[in-house]
């Protein structure tokens, strides 16, 4: 029987990655069947409220408004438009939907009130709400829970080590202390990160020693694979290899036994094949629809053809956890502080992402 650490060390993390693959595969679906069902997967619809224009240098992100990409800025959107969204990804299956703004951090104020709104309207369609809104104060976290929020994405991308070659505008304890304040609420964790970013497999297993060390542990993990998109200081890095990817999620899996598996970004360069691997290493989740934020993604009624073929359900919502309360705003108990967060100032440059966001 699996029981859930949180003392896993580097070294042990790398042995499980690098074992033989049959038996790594062994040893993950056992872990997968003790603990989940094998065959039901969640399904999660990921909308991008609020567009482009992001003060961050993240090397892998088309959104940084210092890249030169395709990306078309929007304004937030309404909240009768995020409904309409959630309304139609709820028709297709999905029971979770997050909801993402290129901010580094939430501002009190209109928006973040209209935001609010927008979770009220979703938990009410008996959806899971969860939001990527960048940093945000324990007040914040707070108000989203008051809400009606189910989850809070906050991604660590990478290990604490590697993270300096990804991201210069903010530090990894910033990643922390939002993880820390959404603890403080009853709202769920979900936080991962990206392999392909040129780090090793050490990094790899770095990120999984941070996550797994998080007491609780993030009830979702997100393993994304990068899309290396034009413009970005990442354009020209090589494709994540599936086998990579089943290694990374079957290691997920062992070493956060509990946990929701989420296969993320990347979908579109893996085979069906490959899909079905995660899934038999231990990926419990997915994001559906025709685009995760910017990038492109499998279509909806694709994924429910792999389901079919495969014989997986979409789980239902509040499996987990049971639905949160919506508190209107005229009832809140917590009220705008007029806060945002406060981050450290690493100080230090990336050369690659100082050499592309300097082009003309």
């Amino acid at each position: 029987m699996s029981i859930t650490r949180h003392n896993w060390s580097k070294e042990e993390i790398i042995e499980i990655y690098n074992q033989p693959l049959m038996d790594l595969l062994y040893q993950a679906a056992t872990i997968h069947r003790e603990k989940h069902d094998p065959n039901t997967v969640q399904v999660s619809t990921l909308l991008s409220i609020k567009t482009g224009g992001c003060p961050e240098d993240c090397g892998y992100c088309p959104q940084a408004a210092r890249y030169h990409t395709d990306v078309e800025g929007n304004d937030l959107m309404t909240v009768n438009q995020v409904k309409a969204q959630a309304l139609r990804a709820k028709e297709s299956g999905s029971s979770r939907v997050c909801m993402g703004a290129a901010w580094r951090n939430v501002k009190d104020g209109p928006e973040f009130d209209q935001v609010l709104e927008m979770v009220r309207t979703i938990n009410k369609l008996d959806m899971e709400v969860c939001c990527t809104l960048g940093m945000l104060t324990e007040n914040q976290a707070q108000r989203l829970a008051e809400a009606g929020l189910y989850a809070y994405n906050h991604n660590l991308d990478t290990s604490e080590e590697y993270y300096k070659e990804v991201i210069s505008t903010r530090g990894f304890e910033d990643r922390i202390k939002t993880i820390e304040n959404v603890r403080k609420t009853n709202v769920t964790v979900c936080s991962g990160g990206i392999i392909g970013m040129g780090e090793s497999i050490e990094d790899r297993a770095g990120m999984l020693v941070a996550l797994s060390t998080l007491n609780p542990q993030p009830e979702s993990v997100p393993i994304n694979a990068l899309v290396a998109v034009e413009g970005t200081p990442m354009e020209n890095e090589k494709p994540v290899e599936i086998w990579e990817m089943i290694r990374m999620v079957a290691t997920t899996r062992i070493v956060m036994p509990e946990t929701q598996v989420r296969l993320s970004a990347g979908r579109t360069q893996m085979s069906r094949e490959g899909q079905a691997m995660c899934f038999f290493a231990g990926a419990n989740s997915i994001f559906a629809g025709d685009k995760l934020l910017t990038t492109p993604n499998p279509d909806v009624n694709e994924d429910m053809k792999m389901f079919e073929l495969l014989g997986l359900n979409p789980q239902k919502p509040f499996i987990k956890l049971m639905q949160p309360k919506t508190v209107e705003a005229c009832d809140s108990e917590f009220q705008s502080l007029g806060e945002k967060p406060k981050w450290s100032r690493p100080g230090h440059e990336i050369e690659r992402n100082l050499a592309v966001s300097n082009k003309k």
